[in-house]
C-alpha cells in the first residue's frame, strides 16, 4: 500500500525546508507553516531562486515551536538567528544587507504564498520518481535531486512516476485519500529555472531542463495522458485540500488510496 515517506514544509518561500513527521491541513487546503512567509522586494515581486540566485546559498533552519530561524550563508561560519515576529525588523535588515537591496519578509497565515494558486494543496512525489530523476544525470543524487524538486509530501512503496494516476485529462478531478484527509489531483508541476541549479551552490547543471524533458518523455507511463503535457518538464503533481478537511492532520506513514 502506498504511504508517505515524507513531509517537507518551507517555511520561508525558496528557503530551506524542514522534515516534519505531521503538518495540519488549513481552511485554504494549504499545510500549516508551508510557505507562510515570503521574501519581496520594494515593487512587492518575489526574492526567490527564479529571480536572484543568491537565494540558493543561503542556508536555513527554522524551530516552529519557538518561532525561530537561522541563517547562514552558504560555507561560512557565522549564523545569525531571529524570532519572526519579534525581531521581523532586524532579520528584514540582515536580508536586504544579503541581497543588497530592500526586502520585507511578507506572512499569510491563510493559504501560504503557493506557487499555483488554483491548487494550494501541497505537492506530491514519489521517492522512486526522485531516485530516477536523479540517475537521468551525472553526480546528482536522490538527496539532490529531492532538494531541487522541493515537493512537499514523498510517497513510498510504489514504481516511479507513479503519481501520475493522481491527476486526468484537463477540467478533470482525480480524487484520492491519504490517512483520513480528501484530496483532489489538479496537474503536472511545471518546473521552473530552480531545478537547473544545485540547491547548495547554486551552480548550473548544463542542459538540465533539455535531459529532463526529454528523459521525463522518454519515461513517461503509457497509460498517462500525454494531453496534459505541452512540455515535459513537468514532476509531481498539484492538489487541492477541500475546505472541509480543515484542521486535520496529515502523518508520515498514512497510507494513499485513489
Amino acid at each position: 500500500m502506498p504511504y508517505i515517506a515524507q513531509i517537507l514544509i518551507y517555511p520561508i518561500k525558496s528557503l530551506d525546508g524542514i522534515a516534519v513527521t505531521k503538518a495540519k491541513v488549513l481552511k485554504s487546503g494549504a499545510l500549516e507553516h508551508d510557505r507562510q512567509f515570503a521574501i519581496v522586494d520594494e515593487q512587492g515581486r518575489f526574492v526567490n531562486g527564479k529571480r536572484n540566485s543568491k537565494v540558493h546559498l543561503l542556508r536555513t533552519s527554522f524551530n516552529l515551536e519557538a518561532q525561530t530561524v537561522s541563517l547562514q550563508v552558504h560555507q561560512t561560519e557565522q549564523k545569525a538567528v531571529f524570532h519572526l515576529e519579534q525581531e521581523r525588523r532586524e532579520l528584514e535588515a540582515w536580508l536586504s544587507n544579503y541581497f543588497g537591496k530592500k526586502v520585507q519578509l511578507q506572512e499569510n497565515l491563510v493559504q501560504g504564498f503557493p506557487d499555483d494558486t488554483n491548487a494550494n494543496g501541497p505537492t506530491l512525489i514519489s521517492t522512486a520518481s526522485i531516485a530516477t530523476a536523479a540517475d537521468w544525470f551525472t553526480d546528482i543524487s536522490s538527496e539532490q535531486m529531492r532538494q531541487r524538486l522541493r515537493a512537499n509530501v514523498e510517497i513510498a512503496d510504489v514504481p516511479p512516476f507513479w503519481e501520475d494516476r493522481l491527476f486526468g485529462e484537463s477540467g478533470n478531478i482525480v480524487e484520492f485519500q491519504i490517512g483520513s484527509i480528501r484530496f483532489e489531483g489538479i496537474n503536472p508541476c511545471a518546473r521552473c529555472i530552480v531545478p537547473t541549479r544545485d540547491a547548495l551552490s547554486g551552480q548550473a547543471y548544463p542542459n538540465f531542463q533539455k535531459i529532463f524533458a526529454a528523459k521525463r518523455k522518454e519515461t513517461l507511463p503509457s497509460w498517462v495522458s500525454s494531453s496534459r503535457f505541452n512540455h515535459f518538464y513537468r514532476l509531481s503533481v498539484n492538489t487541492r485540500i477541500p475546505e472541509s478537511e480543515a484542521g486535520k492532520i496529515l502523518q508520515v506513514g498514512d497510507e494513499v488510496r485513489i
